[in-house]
């Protein structure tokens, strides 16, 4: 396979990966992780886009939505976790 074909392979590969694992982070208890990792393949993936047009482009963007929203969410949870702790702790 050539080079500019296979490249673009991994940029849709990558916009749908981005996609599922960004859907994934949105998961109770397990998500932060899979949130995460969608970032980073959305940051891949985008850096492909500057070389080729990427006809998975909303794949993508509805990823790295999903993973942002999953990890400020779990970030919000811990944060009220770890003040309940505090809280408790200090009665």
């Amino acid at each position: 396979m050539n080079e500019p074909a296979a490249a673009k392979l991994i940029m849709l590969q990558g916009s749908t990966r981005c996609l599922v694992f960004g859907l994934l982070g949105l998961l109770p208890a397990v998500g932060l992780p899979f949130a995460l990792a969608a970032l980073w393949i959305s940051g891949r993936t985008r850096q492909h886009e500057k070389r080729f047009w990427n006809a998975a482009k909303p794949y993508r963007q509805i990823g790295a939505a999903c993973a942002a929203l999953g990890t400020l969410a779990w970030f919000l949870v811990g944060v009220l976790i770890a003040f309940s702790i505090v809280s408790n702790s200090s009665r």
